[in-house]
This record gives C-alpha cells, structure tokens and sequence, in this order.
C-alpha cells in the first residue's frame, strides 16, 4: 500500500513554503517569534476555514487531537494565547501577498469565459461584513452598526478574484473602483452603485469598456437609432449624448440598450461604450455579473469570513485574507484535477477527510479509499 501524508498536509503543500518564508520575513513586525511561526499560524487559520472551526480553542483542541500528524504539516505545537497574540500583531500583508502570488498560479490554469470575443471580462462589486460596533470600535459604519467591506474584480477566466480590497463599512464602491488598474482592451461590468461619469470617461480614454445599467433618472438626448431584435428581448438601441447634471464630465457618445428579460419579464437598460459587440451580447455580458453575487454567496457561506476569531482590525484582516487564500487553493485544485466539480463538491470532500491519509486525486476521483494494513498483520503475512 502507498503511503500517503494527510489531505490537508497535501493541501498546505501547493503553497511553496520558501516562497512562503520569503514573505514572513519581509512582512514581520517587532520581535523574532520564538515559539509560534507565521507557518503554524497560517496552518491554524486554514484549518479554521476549511474545517469550519468556530473559536481559537476549537482550533487548537483540533490541532491536539492530531498531534500525531503535525509533522506532516509542517507545524510545532500550538497554543491559544500565541495564535491570539500573533494573530493581533503580525501584519495582515502577509497573507495579501500570499493571495497575489496563488492568484498568479491559479490564472495560469483557469479556462477562459464563455464568450467569443477574446477580451478580458471582469465583474466589480462589493459586499458589507456586519460586525458590532461595541466589539469593533475601530470599524464605524453607521451609528449602532459597525462593518467592513470586502470589495472584489471578478475575473471571468475561471471566476477568480483578481482584485481584492478591504476597507472600512463607509468607503464608497466608486472610490476603490476609481484606483482599479484595469488592462487596456478589457471589459467591465458593474451595477448601478458604481455610477461616475467622470470615470465613464477615464475608462474610455483607457481603451477600457464597460457595461452598466442606466440610473432611471438620467437625462439624455438619441443620436442615432438602430433596429432592434425583439426576438432576442432587445426593446432598443440608441446611440446617446448625455444631458443634465455632471453630463459634461463624460463628453463621450455612449450606447443606450434596452432588454426585456423573458423569464421575469423585467426590463433593463444598459449604458456601455462598446460599439463593436452585439445588443445581445451586452444583454449577456451584463446577466453573466450575477457570477460576483454568486462568489460573495458562496465565501459567505462556506468560510469563516462572518464571525471572527479576534477583534483588533489587523486579526479581521488577517482572517478575511486568509480566507481568500483558501478559496484560491480550492479553485487550484478545481483546475488540476480537470474532473468537473463544483468548488461546493471540493470543499465538502476535503472537510469530511482533512485529516485522513489518502491520495487528494484518488480522493478528488471518488476511488474507494486503500485498505489499511497494520505491522502486526504485515509480520503475520510473512510469519
């Protein structure tokens, strides 16, 4: 029988650990660390997110309980009161740089969008993190309500969150999405929170098109109509001028669509400056934005980015990248093993065997799992 280092020990090794030290060292912060390391935090705070563990105490007790397979993980004894204290006071940049260098390994396997057109497609949205103000002081959103606010690009080659930024519950989507280096020639779609003339035209400038829906109080005048396919639910298309407040900080000439959903039957309108593509395929490229609401469901859900293990903003920060690396690790694995599961199938497989000593392909491809021989059978067999 094959030997075989625990499913999580094979998940921690897809992170290459001198490349992993080469980031503690540069992000490390006050006193060298004596007992506890940046590996054996980073490895309790994984297993917190995969295993879905609710407390530093229930992380610890779990790591106790495999005492015998630490070794494997590359990680010393851990204690409470080390992972709380590291974990307030070693800087969250570690693992952001962690996030851009997994990021890079996972864009090299992702498969492309569904559409024809070879440009990039991204996605931008926020989502609100609710935390109570009298436990966090740090994070004032409203007056009774504290929160912070996970800002993410989706990219659409293999739905990876190619930009990511966490502020503070106040900070305004447009302000992040003002810093956004988008490439040249990409297209980005966005709801109507993102609403700024002003960057319409810098985007545009850039060579950078973006699909939005119209506010339903903006004023415009039609330059031009062309015919519309009811058939595929486009109602309109115009090419406009917009009029009214702030118009004259996009100067630009931008196309006006009109869509009826044919399953709701609701009817949209869309702003874009890609005149190249079909009113159909804005129609789609905007339906396919659904994708980010659908990762901010499924991050929400399934890691712990919703109940925290410390207080201080460096430890909120420090989880929610954490997490982010983990779902990173996921999709990895999702493109190496090229079997078709949903991240949801991945996630549950690897929770119910985290521990366990089986091949993760074996695991991945549903193989019955090896029988386990014991010495005392094996001197039998050759007695």
């Amino acid at each position: 029988m094959a030997h075989h280092n625990t499913v999580f020990s094979q998940i921690l090794k897809l992170v290459p650990r001198h490349e992993f030290e080469s980031l503690a060292r540069k992000h490390h912060q006050g006193r060298k660390l004596r007992k506890m390391t940046r590996w054996s935090q980073f490895v309790s705070l994984g297993l917190a997110q995969l295993a879905g563990r609710a407390s530093l105490r229930d992380v610890v007790s779990n790591l106790k309980a495999q005492a015998g397979k630490l070794y494997h993980l590359g990680c010393g004894e851990v204690n409470r009161s080390s992972l709380a204290r590291i974990k307030e006071h070693q800087p969250h940049s570690l693992y952001e740089a962690l996030f851009g260098k997994l990021l890079a390994r996972c864009q090299a396997l992702g498969p492309r969008h569904r559409f024809r057109f070879k440009n990039k497609l991204y996605s931008l949205d926020a989502s609100t993190i609710d935390l109570c103000l009298s436990v966090f002081p740090w994070a004032k959103f409203r007056t009774t309500k504290g929160a912070v606010k996970l800002h993410v690009g989706l990219d659409h080659d293999g739905y990876l969150p190619a930009f990511v930024q966490i502020t503070e519950g106040r900070v305004h989507e447009v302000n992040l999405a003002r810093k956004l280096d988008l490439p040249g020639g990409s297209i980005v779609v966005f709801d109507r929170g993102y609403t700024d003339y002003a960057w319409y035209n810098h985007l545009n400038r850039k060579g950078i098109y973006f699909v939005t829906r119209q506010k339903k109080n903006a004023c415009y005048t039609v330059i031009k109509r062309r015919a519309a396919s009811r058939a595929s639910g486009i109602t309109s298309d115009q090419t406009i001028h917009l009029t009214g407040t702030k118009a004259d900080q996009c100067p630009i000439r931008l196309r006006r669509i009109g869509y009826r959903d044919p399953e709701t039957g609701k009817h949209y309108v869309f702003l874009t400056n890609a005149f190249q593509l079909s009113a159909s395929t804005i129609a789609a490229i905007y339906r396919e934005r659904w994708q980010i609401e659908l990762f901010f469901k499924w991050i929400k859900q399934n890691l712990k980015i919703k109940s925290f293990l410390g207080t201080s903003r460096n430890a909120v920060m420090t989880q929610i990248w954490v997490a982010m690396c983990m779902y990173l690790l996921l999709a990895y694995i999702r493109f190496m093993s090229k079997l078709g599961l949903g991240m949801q199938q991945i996630l549950r497989l690897l929770q119910l065997n985290l521990f366990d000593r089986r091949d993760l392909n074996a695991l991945l491809r549903g193989d019955p799992p090896e029988p386990h021989i014991s010495p005392l059978q094996i001197r039998f067999q050759l007695a």
